[in-house]
């Protein structure tokens, strides 16, 4: 699909927006710390056709073809910002009837902007999202800044986010091996989300236990359910994406005929 850059009050994004199903919901791919609109490959496309809902890819700032971040440097609150930046895009792009997905850092903005603008939310699916803090968290990104500086990483993250890699890696994992970080935590805002959600997450997520999940669920104001899948780690809808598909397609069933 041909994307475009859009101005957002005064951020420049790249987005990929299909409106072809009229009168259908739109499904919003919230991307990970390190992810990009490129990297969810083909599974926005095959989740638009199976549920025929209309699809909008992006990069948030700093990300893959949309403009560099202005600094690296991150408040507390960041991916509640990202919330309050994705709903002035649907507003600019007058959707106002959204289903999100979210992986990863996606998926807690998925939450948050689910609590915050629960009028425009049909529903969420939160795919390894995060509520709080953990160890096993910590130790995940150490990992990944071990591997940036000792694998070809940076090489595989240039093809997507061209020179701007070094300034999305120092912004994501500063902030989250950050000391001041270690007390961050939205479970306060679970209450607000009334929109039904789906929590998937890998058994074996090497960034989260299954608390996120649980937490999560038990939460929530609206109805909420878990698929844990076995075996999968961090990235389920690339790891094992037809059961992700499937389970997915049954859940937007369940909110919409189709």
């Amino acid at each position: 699909m041909e994307g475009k850059i859009i101005d957002v009050n005064g951020k420049k994004l790249y987005i990929e927006y299909n409106n072809s199903f009229k009168n259908r919901p739109t499904i919003v791919f919230l991307h990970d710390s390190l992810g990009s609109a490129q990297l969810w490959r083909d599974f926005p496309a095959k989740l638009s056709q199976a549920a025929q809902c209309n699809t909008l890819v992006y990069d948030r700032l700093g990300y893959g073809k949309s403009f560099p971040m202005p600094t690296h440097e991150r408040e507390n609150n960041y991916m509640e910002t990202e919330a309050d930046v994705l709903n002035d895009i649907l507003n600019e792009l007058n959707i106002n009837d959204v289903i999100l997905f979210g992986h990863s850092d996606g998926g807690t903005i998925a939450l948050i902007t689910a609590s915050k603008y629960h009028e425009k939310i049909k529903a969420v699916i939160c795919e390894a999202g995060h509520i709080f803090v953990e160890d096993i968290t910590v130790k995940g990104v150490k990992d990944a800044l071990e591997a940036y500086h000792t694998t070809n990483l940076p090489e595989r993250l240039h093809k997507y986010h061209g020179d701007k890699v070094p300034m999305i890696v120092k912004a994501w994992t500063e902030i989250w091996l950050s000391e001041r970080f270690r007390s961050w935590n939205i479970e306060y805002l679970l209450k607000n989300i009334k929109s039904p959600l789906l929590f998937i997450q890998g058994e074996a997520d090497e960034y989260g236990t299954l608390d996120q999940v649980e937490k999560t669920i038990l939460q929530v104001s609206g109805s909420a359910e878990k698929f844990i899948i076995p075996d999968a780690g961090h990235t389920p809808h690339k790891e094992v994406p037809e059961a992700v598909l499937n389970k997915t397609i049954e859940f937007i069933k369940q909110q919409i005929e189709i």
